[in-house]
């Protein structure tokens, strides 16, 4: 019994060295009906994770910030794409926009929730996607260019890519209109209310088009190119928040992988020392009090005295566990110190905006606007225009 009790604790570490490569397009797109996609900053998921899960606040926001562009780069690769852009929040207005949340993260394990949306309003995904890091992925001698979970980066492209091969040059023309009606009643909705119907679903359906060449509909499109250089600009500060973050944040999950094998091998030897300290004292009690003979009891005390040594080991393998915690701790906070936010420079102005980069979009935003009610002055709106479409 005492064997089988013991053996049975046993932990076991899930390997995965396969990376599915990435997909291209089974046929060509012309330019101008080519996606773009925003990618909106993850949620870190600290509001709902198990209680037994251990979770660190500092890391969690850096990751939120790191895996959106890992996944940037994955759909990039596969040359399907428009500009694919990671921004601040889902404020901007794209043909496509992927939002995740991470549901679980450690150096071992991955699993992240991700919905992907056209601008219809249209859900592509919606699906949880799970990886396990390989023991190798942290050796220092392994020659392995990938993230420890680029299959999951990769498997997200290639799902994405599946989804936009099924749509139509119909389709792909309809999201593209609707994404740039979508902008232009952000920013004028009284201008612009009549052109698309909104669904109980909350799909969009166009009703009718802008005439090519309404003034109102050209400084839309410039405010929206405005808008465009702002956000490419913003993928020069997440690429150097990626190389800030690369080191440390790989040095961590190492450490984390570790941690958390040797956390659980602990937990593993602990719970067996305390099991066979239990059944050892219960042994020795039995044999103490009933045995009939002196050498008997004898080997009953010496039962209980080795079986509660048995449990205080098991007590201090479970102290050192902690140990590895602290630890993690400590490497977490010194991550968030090294990828604070930094302040954006424009090309052709510096733009003091407060607050992390979210706070600065929203706060550009706002200046874009300004910007658009400065300079449609006192033109005419779509509906008085001449030469308007009629309605579809």
């Amino acid at each position: 019994m005492l064997c089988l009790l013991l053996t049975a604790c046993v932990s076991q570490s899930i390997k995965s060295t396969s990376v599915p490569p990435i997909q291209t397009p089974s046929s060509l797109v012309p330019e101008a009906l080519l996606l773009d996609v925003a990618i909106v900053i993850f949620e870190p998921g600290l509001d709902d994770y198990d209680d037994d899960e251990q979770v660190y606040p500092e890391v969690r926001k850096a990751e939120s910030r790191f895996m959106p562009l890992q996944l940037a780069e994955a759909m990039q690769g596969s040359g399907a794409w428009g500009a694919v852009r990671v921004v601040p929040n889902d404020s901007q207005i794209t043909d496509l926009v992927v939002r995740g949340k991470i549901m679980h993260s450690d150096g071992e394990q991955l699993q992240l929730k991700i919905v992907a949306t056209d601008s219809l309003g249209q859900v592509w995904l919606d699906k949880t996607y799970k990886g396990h890091a390989s023991r190798y992925a942290y050796q220092p001698s392994t020659r392995n260019p990938y993230d420890p979970f680029q299959a999951v980066y990769h498997t997200i492209a290639n799902d994405l890519l599946t989804d936009s091969e099924s749509l139509s040059v119909d389709d792909l023309s309809a999201i593209r209109a609707v994404t740039e009606l979508r902008f232009a009643q952000d920013f004028s909705p009284d201008a612009f209310s009549g052109y698309l119907e909104k669904s109980r679903k909350g799909e969009y359906e166009i009703r009718r088009l802008p005439a090519e060449g309404d003034p109102m509909l050209e400084r839309v499109r410039q405010i929206r190119e405005r808008d465009h250089v702002y956000v490419d600009t913003l993928q020069g500060y997440y690429t150097n928040f990626d190389l800030q973050m690369s080191s440390p944040y790989q040095e961590w999950r190492r450490n984390s992988y570790y941690a958390a094998l040797a956390a659980q091998e602990l937990q593993a030897e602990s719970t067996r020392r305390l099991i066979a300290g239990g059944v050892a004292i219960l042994a020795g009690l039995a044999a103490a009090t009933t045995g009939d003979s002196a050498a008997t009891r004898a080997a009953g005390q010496i039962g209980v005295l080795g079986g509660g040594y048995l449990l205080k080991s098991g007590l201090e393998k479970r102290n050192e566990a902690q140990f590895h915690v602290a630890e993690l701790e400590e490497l977490g906070a010194s991550l968030e110190a090294e990828v604070s936010p930094q302040v954006i420079e424009l090309e052709d102005q510096t733009v003091t905006l407060s607050g992390n980069v979210e706070q600065q979009y929203g706060q550009w935003r706002e200046l874009l606007a300004d910007i658009y009610l400065a300079e449609i002055g006192e033109l005419a709106s779509p509906e008085e225009s001449p030469g308007s479409a009629d309605t579809l």
